[in-house]
């Protein structure tokens, strides 16, 4: 049996001329100019960490760096788990270093006395209401309960699009430092319906932009499109509280106990972390 020469310079399959032709192919390719600018891998540079905001806590910022720019951050937590203190404290600690903030209110919750007393600069902050989605409450359960053609569950999808569209145009249009989409208080049937691309369209929108996006809810929504998770909870201490002058039932509580824990995190290839932090909240809630 007879085999070819391994060193042979021209294959007796291929046509004549087949060699200097593709000799002359990948000379044109790399004389291209589009491929001037072009780096191999073994020459890219490490990408830069982000610039930091700082969340206004020095214990939260001690285990998290801040939030990063450029990057979805979500915070995520029960009710009373100290979401809203730390929304707050961020707020007040980016309007005072004068950089423009965009609230997008989903439940209508915010409540500019609790704002105020935290500190927050409001001619700094823009605060987009929308106040359609329904809220957790036994009188509206029963609306929750009904079939998926019903107009009052269409409004409530419409109504959710428009939430998303809103915060789409305010990171579109660039400029801002902060850009917080509060879905706290939204029922999880509705919260859920966000479909992971519009995640990954906001984070493509704000990644060459120094825009912090801040998403908070009461468990993750954001999946894998998120580069830093932040999960609260409180824990059981003695809680101090004093009346105010305002409407009945309104209290200022001070001195709760929170425990923070990073879930994941882009920024630093480390575990997952936890602490403890304790500081002083001035969030006035009428009850």
């Amino acid at each position: 049996m007879s085999s070819l020469p391994l060193s042979s310079g021209h294959s007796p399959f291929l046509p004549a001329g087949f060699e200097d032709k593709k000799a002359a192919l990948l000379r044109h390719i790399a004389g291209s100019a589009r491929l001037a600018a072009v780096r191999p891998a073994s020459r890219l540079e490490v990408r830069p960490s982000p610039e930091m905001l700082s969340t206004g806590i020095p214990e939260v910022d001690a285990i998290t760096g801040g939030f990063p720019r450029g990057c979805l951050t979500e915070i995520c937590g029960a009710a009373s788990s100290g979401k809203t203190s730390l929304l707050l404290a961020t707020l007040a600690a980016a309007t005072r270093r004068g950089e423009s903030c965009v609230l997008i209110d989903a439940s209508d919750s915010f409540d500019p006395a609790s704002g105020a007393a935290a500190g927050s600069d409001f001619s700094k902050l823009l605060w987009i209401r929308c106040g359609v989605l329904p809220v957790h409450s036994k009188v509206k359960t029963f609306y929750h309960r009904g079939h998926r053609g019903s107009p009052r569950i269409k409004n409530d999808e419409q109504n959710l699009e428009q939430v998303l569209k809103t915060t789409d145009l305010i990171l579109q249009s660039g400029g801002f430092g902060l850009v917080v989409l509060d879905l706290a208080g939204i029922p999880e049937n509705f919260s859920r319906r966000i479909p992971l691309a519009s995640w990954f369209r906001f984070q493509r929108v704000i990644e060459p932009a120094k825009t912090a996006l801040l998403v908070v809810s009461e468990s993750p929504r954001t999946q894998s499109c998120a580069g830093l998770v932040i999960e609260l909870c409180s824990k059981l201490s003695a809680v101090s509280y004093q009346l105010s002058a305002n409407p009945t039932h309104t209290q200022i509580l001070e001195g709760m106990q929170l425990e923070t824990e990073v879930v994941r995190s882009r920024m630093e290839r480390r575990p997952a972390q936890s602490v403890t932090v304790a500081f002083e909240t001035q969030a006035v809630r009428a009850g």
